[in-house]
């Protein structure tokens, strides 16, 4: 729980309701913004939307984020548990394809709760969104109300995780996060180009990291059947956050 947080792989194990770890969230929930979101992958997005919740905080805080004011914290307002349900079936009246949960994880034990009670009720799949720098723990809170994941393999260098992410260990971590990922919704499946189950892995690719990105792929096949998954491999990298940082490389995009 928030009292002695070890959500995700951190571990600060503080009380949230008195102080912030990693992920600078509170114990309550915080959201900066719910909407139908045209701008995920072709099959999460279809043609009117994935229903997105973007939660406050991350985790990871990658020092080029593409998501800097929402991850850091400062924008979002606090809201109470319930109207995260309220949420997720307006989504849903409005047309969303899947409810999508964006940097949820320092909040899983407050959403588990609201899946299992909405779960049953939502005719639309859901989406849990995240880094990839996972606890299996945790994500084994969410067997069985998550039927989507859509996780990050940023780095298979523990260098350029911890340059990058200050977590040294995020390959060891995302694989077996992404293991347990697979274990639970099992082979990949889309209806009429939509996406049902299944795990899409993302990577973004940096400048400088081609290396990485390509030993990230063939990683990735070592680990998964890569029939029964979906890899997204992204460009879309932009220095506009990562300008004052120390790594030159990071300061221009991909080629």
């Amino acid at each position: 729980s928030a009292m002695n947080c070890t959500l995700c792989p951190r571990k600060c194990n503080i009380d949230r309701t008195r102080s912030l770890g990693a992920c600078t969230s509170p114990a309550a929930l915080k959201v900066a913004r719910a909407a139908l979101h045209m701008w995920e992958e072709p099959c999460i997005s279809g043609t009117r939307g994935s229903g997105t919740v973007f939660f406050s905080g991350c985790s990871l805080g990658c020092v080029f984020c593409q998501n800097r004011e929402i991850s850091d914290g400062s924008v979002g307002k606090a809201l109470p548990d319930s109207r995260i349900a309220d949420i997720m079936l307006e989504l849903e009246a409005q047309g969303a394809h899947n409810i999508n949960f964006v940097t949820p994880t320092h909040y899983t034990s407050l959403l588990v709760p609201v899946l299992e009670r909405i779960k049953p009720t939502l005719g639309i799949p859901v989406v849990w969104n995240c880094g990839g720098y996972e606890s299996v723990d945790t994500l084994r809170m969410l067997d069985g109300l998550v039927d989507i994941y859509l996780p990050d393999f940023k780095y298979l260098s523990p260098d350029l995780a911890r340059d990058y992410s200050a977590a040294p260990d995020y390959p060891e971590v995302a694989t077996e996060a992404v293991l347990e990922m697979f274990r639970q919704t099992g082979k990949y499946e889309e209806v009429d180009g939509l996406t049902q189950k299944g795990v899409i892995l993302r990577h973004l690719v940096l400048p400088g990291c081609r290396a990485d990105s390509i030993a990230v792929l063939g990683h990735i096949a070592s680990i998964l059947p890569v029939a029964d998954i979906r890899v997204s491999v992204m460009r879309q990298y932009t220095p506009d956050f990562a300008m004052d940082c120390p790594h030159k490389n990071l300061r221009r995009r991909v080629t």
